[in-house]
């Protein structure tokens, strides 16, 4: 699976995986003390929907574009409200032209004592995120092999945090990196809230993967999946997952607010589901 991002930016799989990550950084703002947020696969930092890539695959048109003049119940649309600010605060006018990718939406919503640390490894591309926040000095943009950062760069000083792992799937193991990348981490960073997103494709390897987590006893982790369609013979993008290692204690009721309400703009299909499962802690899938 080539997930080049330009391609697909502000598509169903951004919609959910950004949700959920504004969401923990909105818990974090809950305590004064400073925290650090860590992305190590962040990419471009902003992304023209204009462009000749988003215009070949047009996916942010059953993404973020359902999502933006959709009729929300309060509770959901309360939770929403930060990750659609974060949105509209690239775009000038009424029409979606841009859309923000991960080190952006998480630059929009922290306060001036907290940190972001972006991670890309592409050079271009990480000419570009520097680009992003050239003079912000609570940015660091570091051109490095994301992979890496899960160890040398925990933890943070801040000793207060999240970091996003939102590797492009494009070669062959990434679902091994992301399991022994987590418990590395966890080594290294016991108190860290760990964010890892994941496509629901191949089955077989999403099965050893969960089975994975569930043998690292890691002593939470909260899996969230959010099919758009039922899963058929041919590999395609079906879905999209996070695995959230120590999540907060409010995300999983924040999510069953805010899930049915999106599933309800986002999937395509009769029969598409979406789910909050424990691999470990809280109430454990048997």
């Amino acid at each position: 699976m080539n997930y080049r991002h330009a391609y697909h930016a502000g598509n169903f799989a951004d919609v959910v995986k950004h949700i959920v990550l504004a969401r923990i950084v909105e818990y974090l703002k809950r305590k004064e003390k400073p925290f650090r947020v860590i992305d190590t696969h962040a990419g471009i930092g902003l992304y023209d929907l204009r462009s000749e890539e988003a215009g070949k695959t047009g996916e942010w048109l059953e993404g973020i574009e359902r999502l933006t003049d959709a009729q929300l119940n309060t509770e959901a649309a309360t939770f929403l409200a930060p990750y659609l600010e974060a949105v509209r605060s690239v775009n000038t006018n009424l029409e979606m032209t841009h859309y923000p990718g991960s080190p952006m939406i998480v630059r929009h919503l922290l306060r001036k004592q907290d940190r972001l640390s972006a991670i890309e490894l592409h050079p271009q591309d990480v000419g570009l995120l520097r680009q992003c926040f050239e003079g912000d000095f609570q940015t660091r943009v570091i051109e490095l092999d994301g992979w890496l950062a899960l160890g040398a760069h925990l933890p943070p000083k801040e000793k207060r945090g999240l970091v996003l792992v939102d590797p492009p799937f494009e070669e062959e193991g990434e679902f091994l990196r992301l399991t022994q990348g987590l418990v590395r981490a966890c080594r290294r960073w016991q108190g860290g809230i760990y964010a890892l997103w994941y496509p629901i494709k191949d089955h077989k390897a999403l099965a050893e993967f969960r089975n994975a987590l569930v043998a690292t006893n890691i002593p939470r982790i909260l899996d969230i999946t959010f099919m758009i369609r039922p899963s058929g013979t041919v590999p395609r993008l079906d879905g999209t997952g996070m695995i959230v290692a120590n999540p907060p204690f409010v995300l999983e009721q924040e999510l069953n607010v805010i899930l049915p309400e999106l599933h309800g703009l986002l999937a395509t299909e009769p029969g598409a589901k979406w789910g909050l499962h424990w691999l470990a802690g809280e109430d454990t899938d048997a």
